[in-house]
């Protein structure tokens, strides 16, 4: 191995942030072991990282413990859209939890540093806007969304547990909603279904009157918050916001999208899912400080390119894919 280049270990690395990561690790030099159960991750999101002769991939579910050598782990295993994580919610919370345990396990053993993907959910339907790390959060813990919030939580505290009681090296992220290329179009985000709505020229679908924000930030802006946390002092453990500051309400996002793709679609109103946080905004400051990091991309930038790639993609699979297909777990894996 070449001084400097690791081997580390990507869980989720087929996923939508897994594969950029993967593909940034790569970049930089390093050995990648790229850990996924395909149960959300496809094997389109790596097919070119497959040739690379220091890239390896293993089919395994990381509620099962994993035996195998590395220098640094990235935690990221775990489905992170409402229609997948809800789709089998028990799944879901042993993932983030015995995902984590065992995660947690094969660190301690190698004597390694451990990142683990958590996420701005922790926060629930925050009472206190924007939300800083030092937040309890406001969630509801037998909710239907409580499989995955209360599982990322849960994880927290294992990780914490496991640094305080065993000296461990942690890193913990908490990442804001993302979006860009290698999102499935069956995922059920935001950002997913408007572009696929808007190319295939079908009405727009928002909840309640679109009232509610959310911040959008742009995956490698992302991914290059993870590597700074990863490779930041010892001392820094985290949980650091991870996300773009910048606040859209989610009808503004539609109009954006409207206009970007130059659709007719039209924007038609739901009833609000159970839980739906009202607002959802970070507050980047210790990021800015302890990292150095601040999100580069503009959504309409940002946007632009996350058309484009699900312009090609649907333009690949004849376009055949429609609402009812985005909601499949199985469609275009």
């Amino acid at each position: 191995m070449l001084l400097g280049q690791k081997r580390i270990l990507v869980t989720g690395g087929a996923g939508f942030l897994g594969s950029h990561l993967c593909r940034r690790l790569l970049n930089q030099g390093h050995e990648v072991l790229c850990v996924d159960n395909f149960s959300t991750g496809t094997r389109r999101n790596i097919e070119e990282l497959i040739s690379d002769p220091r890239f390896e991939l293993l089919r395994h579910n990381v509620t099962f413990p994993l035996f195998v050598e590395v220098d640094e782990i990235y935690n990221l295993a775990c489905p992170a859209s409402p229609i997948h994580y809800q789709f089998d919610p028990v799944q879901t919370t042993k993932t983030s939890v015995s995902g984590a345990i065992n995660m947690l396990g094969l660190a301690k053993r190698l004597k390694v540093r451990i990142l683990q993907a958590s996420t701005s959910e922790v926060y629930g339907d925050p009472i206190v806007h924007p939300q800083t790390e030092d937040y309890w959060g406001n969630v509801n813990p037998i909710g239907s969304r409580s499989c995955y919030d209360e599982g990322k939580r849960c994880a927290e505290t294992l990780f914490f547990d496991y640094h305080r009681q065993h000296k461990m090296s942690i890193k913990v992220a908490r990442i804001f909603n993302t979006y860009g290329p290698n999102m499935r179009p069956d995922d059920g985000r935001v950002v997913s279904n408007f572009i696929c709505q808007a190319l295939l020229g079908e009405d727009i679908t928002i909840f309640g009157r679109g009232e509610q924000t959310r911040s959008f930030c742009y995956v490698t802006d992302l991914i290059d918050g993870l590597d700074r946390l990863m490779n930041s002092p010892e001392e820094v453990t985290g949980p650091i916001n991870i996300g773009n500051p910048g606040e859209f309400t989610i009808r503004e996002l539609a109009e954006k999208v409207i206009a970007l793709t130059g659709s007719q679609s039209k924007l038609v109103e739901r009833p609000l899912p159970e839980d739906d946080p009202k607002q959802r905004q970070p507050n980047i400051e210790v990021a800015e400080k302890l990292l150095g990091w601040r999100p580069t991309i503009k959504l309409d930038e940002g946007l632009v390119r996350t058309i484009a790639y699900f312009d090609a993609l649907l333009r690949e699979h004849g376009k055949k894919i429609t609402s009812e297909t985005r909601v499949r777990a199985d469609a275009f894996v």
